[in-house]
């Protein structure tokens, strides 16, 4: 995959149109082990949360990444769990500040052990 496909650059830039096409080249099955448990979807998203810290990634861009991955796990994925079913309501009826704000929690969220 070239460089210009990833998310994250080796610059450290962000690219957060990347991030559907990221997620639709997961393996549906690893898809929904990770979603099938809310505390595996949260380790799931710490490991990736540490890498993206590790490379030098802002809280900023955290949030707007972390936006990117709500919108597509709201507009094209089932919640599996009511924790999951929850997030994807509050997103729902969020507007975008709200959204914003919630995608800066979600990142503190995740970033507990």
């Amino acid at each position: 995959m070239a460089e210009k496909e990833h998310v994250v650059q080796k610059d450290g830039n962000v690219n957060t149109e990347n991030v559907d096409e990221a997620l639709d080249k997961i393996d549906p099955e690893r898809m929904d082990h990770i979603l099938s448990n809310f505390n595996e979807f949260k380790t799931y998203l710490h490991k990736r949360l540490d890498v993206a810290k590790k490379i030098g990634l802002n809280e900023e861009q955290l949030a707007s990444t972390a936006e990117k991955v709500a919108d597509y796990l709201a507009d094209k994925v089932e919640p599996k769990n009511r924790e999951e079913k929850l997030i994807q309501e509050l997103w729902k009826v969020g507007n975008e500040e709200e959204r914003h704000k919630l995608a800066h929690m979600l990142v503190k969220l995740v970033d507990q052990p």
